[in-house]
């Protein structure tokens, strides 16, 4: 059916070209009005998980609204965002901050840096239409920046100007919040992609008609221009929307309440210790007017106005609610309180492989708590020094003290354990009580930095700078040594004493300080080593070798074997999420670069930290930081001590990767690193 519906339109386009000439200049001049307006934005946001906040790259689209560079786009694309960076019509990246964010209409602004513009010129700006104007069948484009690309346009009507997420669909959540709850979207057809969220709908006269969202099925979403031009300028303005809350929960009438022509809002119930439970709302109520304005919703559509309009009034100031109660009708006096976010933002604990939420009266109510104190467990890190407690905390559990005292907050919570770890060099156990349900419980948690591994010491082995591979009896008869036994070299390894004197691969090494190199079999690959291992290091040794036919001895002075990579000490980097070491012998010679480099190996990036961001990755070489020589363990940890310390915008990585050499770049949140200590 969609290949026939296609082929219908380009037919009718062959048929008669005029509507589409008709409708092309408007459309142009369309382009021509808000594309200088449209910016890509880059972002770099942060969730909690696995016990600690995770960052990732992704992208989204926005418009300029004001002169000051004020940018309007999603909460889903920049309301958990860290860094941003801003890609104009012009071509020009200007970096951002988040001005404020509003969950509960996916609405965000974020601001524009426009100190560092190449020209103070004016910004083009977007205007917004009316969008109570806005009519099934109206042209619209979709503009933005797709997938991360450059601008794009697409083409459609709208085709439904009351979209609701119906039961049949499912909910939009975000962070907590109903996002469909206050807004009822424009649905259309003009393509929108990945990458398109919070790029404006746009209609023929150049204006914002929307803010597209969403994806329903083949049709698109966009927060109506009126919703989002109002929450923008609070955002601007108080850096969040304030909102009134009364805790009763409605619904739409029954089917069967309808029927009788009753008008109203049905209510599900009023919430423990709310406005609305302490005025005497209960369930089942029929609400017909709030502060003398008549309400009603018989179908999920009619919903949005409803909580917009409880959502506008005034926390602290009672409104009159009328109320019909089987045969009677009730007037009831509501004082609404200041609405706050049914989920706090998680926050991370390094000391105890944590994220944890403070709990909100939402959530409290949700745990059945009497109050907010306390501080709940979000995600725990495996392995951490939480999920290794006994018992182990679990996420949901609610931490209620730390060695005897009372922890509040995620604040509180912090401050107990820099108290608890001032100046201590190891984890520190510590007693932690905790609800889980309805039991109030106990554990051990050792909190503090992480302790690397103590590396045994070394015994000092001899080491001959070669590798070999058994002389065989096949290959000694292929080579006309017919019953010789020894071992062939087969590398002889860079700057090695067995380089200095003069070994060569294809060598035959026959005996050792006369004696007879036992070596026959395949399984003989470790007796020339076991030879050696008998020699202390430092000794000089006699070797009888066979080279082209002829024979000579050389004398080999055994030094000491290099440390392997696991036995070489790792040093951890918390903040950016990598661990690296010095680079060890065998790292050398195995990324063929010359034993006189000095530089940092990468071991390990860890999934969304800063480092993983910039592109750094397992098996890096990494020779300078911002600048500053990373020669050894040493000098990393002052490179990255600097860092900390000076906290640069930027922050480069000179590295070799494979054959070639890269600058990795990254913009980190210092502000976060010192939320996390």
């Amino acid at each position: 059916m969609r290949f026939l519906a296609l082929c219908f339109c380009v037919a009718a386009f062959a048929a008669d070209p005029a509507p589409d000439q008709r409708r092309r200049p408007e459309v142009e001049r369309a382009i021509a009005q808000m594309t200088p307006t449209i910016v890509r934005i880059e972002v770099i946001s942060e969730d909690g998980a696995d016990g600690r906040m995770l960052r990732q790259h992704s992208v989204g689209s926005g418009a300029i609204i004001d002169a000051q560079g004020h940018v309007v786009t999603n909460y889903h694309v920049a309301g958990r965002g860290a860094t941003f960076l801003c890609r104009l019509a012009d071509r020009e990246e200007l970096p951002a901050t988040l001005v404020g964010a509003d969950a509960m209409t996916d609405v965000a602004v974020i601001k524009l840096d426009l100190s560092r513009r190449r020209a103070q010129t004016p910004l083009p700006i977007a205007q917004f239409a009316d969008s109570d104007r806005v009519r099934v069948g109206d042209t619209v484009l979709s503009m933005g920046c797709p997938a991360g690309l450059t601008q794009s346009v697409t083409l459609g009507i709208i085709a439904n100007d009351a979209m609701v997420m119906t039961r049949f669909v499912g909910g939009m959540n975000l962070d907590g919040e109903s996002v469909g709850e206050l807004v009822r979207w424009f649905g259309h057809d003009a393509v929108i992609f990945g990458g398109n969220s919070g790029g404006p709908l746009v209609d023929t006269d150049g204006r914002i008609a929307g803010i597209n969202e969403i994806g329903v099925g083949s049709l698109g979403g966009a927060i109506p221009a009126n919703t989002a031009k109002t929450v923008a300028a609070e955002l601007i303005q108080h850096g969040r929307v304030l909102r009134g809350w009364t805790g009763a929960e409605v619904q739409p009438l029954l089917r069967s309440l309808s029927a009788k022509a009753v008008k109203g809002v049905l209510v599900r119930g009023a919430l423990e210790g709310s406005p609305a439970a302490a005025a005497g709302l209960r369930q089942g109520d029929l609400i017909t007017a709030v502060n003398g304005q008549e309400v009603s919703a018989d179908c999920e559509e009619l919903m949005p106005a409803y909580h917009r309009l409880v959502s506008s009034l005034r926390p602290g100031v009672a409104v009159p609610f009328v109320v019909r109660r089987g045969e009677q009708t009730l007037t009831l006096s509501v004082q609404p309180i200041e609405r706050e976010a049914n989920e706090a933002r998680e926050v991370e604990l390094t000391s105890w492989g944590l994220t944890v939420r403070n709990l909100t009266r939402m959530s409290a109510l949700y745990a059945k708590r009497a109050d907010t104190h306390g501080v709940l467990v979000d995600s725990l890190r495996a392995g951490g020094p939480a999920a290794e407690a006994k018992p182990a905390l679990m996420e949901g559990d609610i931490i209620l003290t730390v060695a005897g005292q009372a922890v509040a907050n995620a604040a509180a919570l912090r401050q107990v354990s820099r108290d608890l770890l001032k100046d201590k060099a190891e984890p520190e156990p510590v007693l932690v009580g905790f609800a889980r349900g309805n039991a109030q419980m106990l554990s051990v948690v050792r909190i503090g930095p992480e302790v690397d591994p103590a590396i045994a010491p070394r015994a000092p082995k001899p080491w001959a700078g070669v590798s070999t591979q058994v002389l065989t009896a096949e290959i000694a008869k292929a080579l006309n040594l017919k019953g010789k036994a020894g071992v062939r070299v087969t590398q002889v390894l860079p700057n090695s004493n067995a380089e200095k004197a003069g070994l060569k691969v294809g060598d035959l090494l026959v005996k050792l300080d006369g004696k007879v190199i036992p070596a026959r079999r395949p399984e003989d690959s470790e007796v020339f080593a076991a030879l050696l291992r008998e020699y202390p290091v430092g000794t000089d040794v006699e070797l009888d070798v066979l080279r082209d036919g002829a024979a000579l001895k050389v004398t080999l002075h055994l030094a000491e074997l290099p440390a392997p990579p696991s036995e070489l000490p790792t040093v951890k980097d918390t903040r950016f999420g990598f661990s690296a070491r010095q680079l060890g012998y065998d790292d050398k010679v195995q990324r063929k670069v010359s034993t006189e480099t000095q530089g940092v190996i990468v071991t390990k990036v860890e999934r969304s930290g800063w480092a993983d961001l910039s592109g750094l990755r397992a098996g890096d070489i990494v020779y300078t930081i911002n600048d500053l020589p990373v020669t050894d363990n040493v000098t990393l940890r002052a490179a990255l001590a600097k860092l900390l310390a000076d906290k640069p915008r930027h922050v480069v990585f000179q590295v070799r990767r494979a054959v070639s050499g890269a600058y990795l770049e990254f913009e980190p949140d210092w502000t976060a690193f010192e939320a996390t200590k």
